[in-house]
Parts: C-alpha cells; sequence; structure tokens
C-alpha cells in the first residue's frame, strides 16, 4: 500500500488522506450497542421494524456486517468489544458486559444470541455470559457450531451462517 501510495499523484493521495481524516471523525461508537456509525443511535438501534427483544452478541463491530449480509437475522445487536483471555490481559470488566446488563433492565429483551467465534477464549467467553446473564425470562443461545473451529465470523460464508443462526441453542 505504501508504495502504491508514493507512486501515485500528490492530489490523489492528499484526498485519500482527507477522507480518512473525516471518517475518522465522522465515525464513533453507537452509545447502545457499539457498533460503528455516523448517526446516534446507528440505524439498527434506531430501526423500530427490528425485534428489539432479540439481541445478537458479537465480538466486535464488522461482525455485525457479516451477520447482516446473511440476512438471517432481524434484532439488535450488542458489541461485547473483545473476549475474556487471562493471558492477554482481558478480564471481564474489560469488556461491554455491564452496558450489557444495563440493556437487560432497561429494554424487553427475551434472548440473548451469543455468536462469538469457537476458539478456546470464544468458548470460556460464551460459558461466563450464559452463567452471568441466567435470569427468570431470558433465554440465552448460542449459534450453532457451524463455524470452522478456531476461526471468527470473518471467514463464513453467508450460508454457514445462516445455518449457524438456524441451529442455535440453549447455554445450559
Amino acid at each position: 500500500m505504501a508504495l502504491h501510495l508514493v507512486q501515485s499523484e500528490v492530489g490523489s493521495v492528499q484526498q485519500l488522506a482527507q477522507t480518512l481524516v473525516r471518517a475518522r471523525e465522522q465515525i464513533q461508537a453507537c452509545p447502545i450497542c457499539g457498533s460503528l456509525t455516523e448517526q446516534t443511535p446507528c440505524g439498527i438501534c434506531a430501526d423500530s421494524r427490528r425485534d428489539g427483544g432479540l439481541i445478537c452478541l458479537v465480538e466486535r463491530p464488522v461482525d455485525i456486517i457479516t451477520i447482516e449480509k446473511s440476512g438471517t437475522f432481524h434484532g439488535k445487536y450488542h458489541v461485547l468489544g473483545g473476549k475474556i483471555s487471562p493471558l492477554n490481559g482481558v478480564e471481564p470488566e474489560d469488556l461491554r458486559i455491564a452496558e450489557l446488563e444495563r440493556r437487560l433492565n432497561e429494554e424487553p429483551i427475551k434472548e440473548i444470541v451469543i455468536a462469538l467465534g469457537t476458539d478456546v477464549e470464544g468458548d470460556a467467553t460464551s460459558n461466563y455470559l450464559a452463567k452471568r446473564l441466567a435470569r427468570p425470562g431470558l433465554r440465552v443461545t448460542r449459534i450453532a457450531h457451524g463455524l470452522p473451529a478456531g476461526s471468527g465470523l470473518e471467514f463464513a460464508d453467508e450460508l454457514t451462517l445462516t445455518h449457524a443462526m438456524a441451529g442455535r441453542r440453549v447455554m445450559d
């Protein structure tokens, strides 16, 4: 990329730089779900046609794009901001779990679909959340393991993600 930029016209590089700076200034985290957006709240949180009782919990904002491409989920989202990983110094309090619990108290959420990868950290985080979020009237499910083991959502095609979403199960 650097070589391409050095060989490009100065005007093109300046335009790209201005666009990048403008994007960085205008794009922010949605105060409700944590997705990246130019408006507050984001378009998904503001969409009254979506099922507000159904929340899909993802690791990163880019995971929302992946799930939306499949066209199989019509609820709202919550971005966790990572996975529990004691070896990397990531503890539960480093994630957006408190914000999710606040949403559970304020919104009529009936089901949380955990859509984290199937690696060790994803499994550990999913199990931790299933226990922490358990309460009467709330169903905590996890997408089916149709995703490749040890990988994230960005590597799944739409069909695999569709089957994984359809085969989600209640976590004990």
